[in-house]
């Protein structure tokens, strides 16, 4: 069997795929994968790459709310972007972007993402690029600022739109776990 590359909503998946893409990501963040992050990655369009063994990358992106300077944005945000250890620095993660990124510029204004220092360069190297302005969520007892997430932030315009403006926050909409 050689790789196939696919792409679907989270409920054409199936309850036996979602549990191996769970698998394979609980594994590759090495116990760092939590249920919250699960939920996030659920509920939008997940492109992955299955081979032999099974599933060997996944990323997803899901619609977030993000308020800047009076407007409310629809953002495709990616989450659970993940290459198991036997597949690592083969391209693979660089396919399942390339199709999230389609994804984005056909639906959203911007893509945003929160990359750890490792999964950065391949984000950077796709024109991705980190958020130079100040990050906000919108919490249950208002907008607080989360300068810990300062940094981690990379955008990406869709469709030849333009980016807003660093010079005033992006505000996130709430979720458990990890804000962004």
């Amino acid at each position: 069997m050689t790789d196939s590359l696919r792409v679907a909503p989270t409920h054409e998946l199936g309850a036996g795929r979602l549990r191996a893409v769970r698998e394979m990501l609980d594994a590759a963040f090495r116990g760092g994968f939590s249920d919250e992050d699960w939920d996030h990655a659920l509920g939008g369009v997940h492109a992955w790459i299955e081979d032999e063994r099974g599933v060997a990358a996944h990323g997803s992106v899901i619609m977030r709310r993000v308020l800047h300077d009076g407007r409310s944005y629809r953002v495709g945000y990616v989450e659970g972007v993940g290459v198991r250890d036997d597949r690592r620095r083969r391209g693979l993660g660089g396919l399942v972007m390339a199709e999230l990124e389609r994804v984005i510029d056909g639906a959203y204004v911007f893509g945003a993402l929160s990359a750890s220092e490792d999964g950065a360069a391949l984000y950077t190297a796709r024109g991705w690029r980190a958020w130079e302005g100040r990050i906000e969520a919108l919490a249950p007892a208002g907008v607080v600022h989360l300068p810990e997430e300062e940094g981690s932030v990379y955008v990406r315009p869709a469709g030849g739109r333009t980016l807003p403006a660093p010079a005033v926050a992006l505000v996130f909409d709430w979720r458990d776990g990890d804000v962004l």
